[in-house]
């Protein structure tokens, strides 16, 4: 397996890191998941011409906003339209399914599209809990045991680390399969440095855990066979126009989204609005902006500026790049913005 390869600290420059792509393939409202999965290959089409290093698409469930719940078929159906860009998960909620199922699933893409395919792996469920209910059926499980499955999933994927088993993954057993744990708080932090493997902390949702986390998996890792150091990715919420003004507009759908989450009244992706505050109370607002504190919008200087910023606090080796906005137009200029400041596309 070819390791991911950390940039020295303290010399990081956003031209030295990977960039990448999170995709929720967001339904808007008037749209249709048909819809959404169209725009979500055509963006992944773009930004592989444009010189991003992954493409991930997330587990979520229950969400009027969210077309990605099929994940490992979302996957392949961005693969099959690509042709260098890596595809993966980011994540697979695993405590949702039978690690036997998600080694089949991905030794299955990794084998229809190989050398391109990443696993990254979350232990929350992704949604609401009478919906994690009905999808994990054991009423008892919190994601506790989210390291025995991860064991049993590795085993799965490399038989012979764990000794001689009767069961198989057929396709999936010996295959190379990049494995990622994911996490908005320390528990997968500690148990990726632990095992040595790539770390990726939803920032773009948790911001005032990264730096945190970014220090427990840095703190307690240790060299494996997949990597010789820590890697790590973080996601941030990008929004980027022509004008400062255009960009902040756009971000009120992504606003307006926490907002209606926050409400308990999930909705497909609204348009953006002229006033917020014509919308939240006061404690809402403090509430989003909490939550999306660490979002970068601006035009290309002002992103420019702000994201070399949040490079040097974090030192990621790479960054995952979110942009929740109404107008795919919109949502595709912003990330050709960033390919042209960032890599000089």
């Amino acid at each position: 397996m070819s390791k991911e390869k950390s940039v020295n600290k303290g010399a990081k420059q956003l031209r030295d890191i990977p960039l990448s792509v999170l995709d929720l393939v967001p339904i808007v409202v008037g749209g249709t998941a048909a819809d959404s999965f169209r725009n979500s290959l055509d963006l992944a089409q773009h930004v592989e011409k444009w010189g991003f290093h992954r493409y991930w698409l997330a587990e979520h469930h229950g969400m009027p906003g969210v077309a990605s719940s099929a994940t490992s078929v979302v996957i392949s159906y961005i693969a099959s339209g690509t042709s260098k860009i890596r595809v993966g998960s980011g994540g697979i909620m695993l405590p949702n399914h039978a690690p036997l199922v998600i080694a089949e699933q991905f030794g299955t893409l990794e084998s229809m599209y190989p050398g391109r395919i990443d696993l990254g792996l979350g232990r929350a469920p992704g949604t609401d809990p009478l919906t994690a209910r009905a999808l994990r059926r054991d009423f008892q499980s919190s994601g506790d045991d989210f390291p025995e499955l991860l064991a049993e999933l590795r085993s799965y994927l490399n038989p012979s680390s764990s000794g001689s088993s009767s069961v198989r993954a057929i396709p999936g057993e010996g295959l190379n399969i990049p494995i990622w744990l994911l996490g908005s708080s320390g528990f997968s932090a500690r148990l990726a440095g632990e095992l040595g493997l790539p770390f990726a902390f939803a920032s773009h949702f948790s911001p005032d855990y990264t730096l945190p986390a970014l220090e427990i998996y840095r703190s307690s890792f240790r060299p494996s066979e997949v990597l010789d150091e820590p890697y790590v990715m973080v996601g941030v919420n990008v929004v980027a126009a022509d004008t400062d003004e255009k960009a902040q507009w756009l971000a009120t759908s992504q606003e307006l989204q926490f907002l209606n989450l926050l409400r308990n009244q999930p909705t497909p992706l609204n348009p953006p609005v002229e006033n917020m505050d014509e919308i939240w109370n006061d404690y809402e607002k403090v509430a989003v902006k909490r939550q999306l504190r660490s979002m970068i919008t601006g035009n290309p200087e002002t992103v420019k500026e702000k994201l070399q910023a949040f490079l040097d606090v974090t030192q990621a080796d790479e960054l995952i790049i979110h942009t929740q906005v109404f107008d795919h137009k919109a949502r595709l200029r912003s990330y050709e913005i960033l390919a042209e400041i960032v890599m000089g596309k």
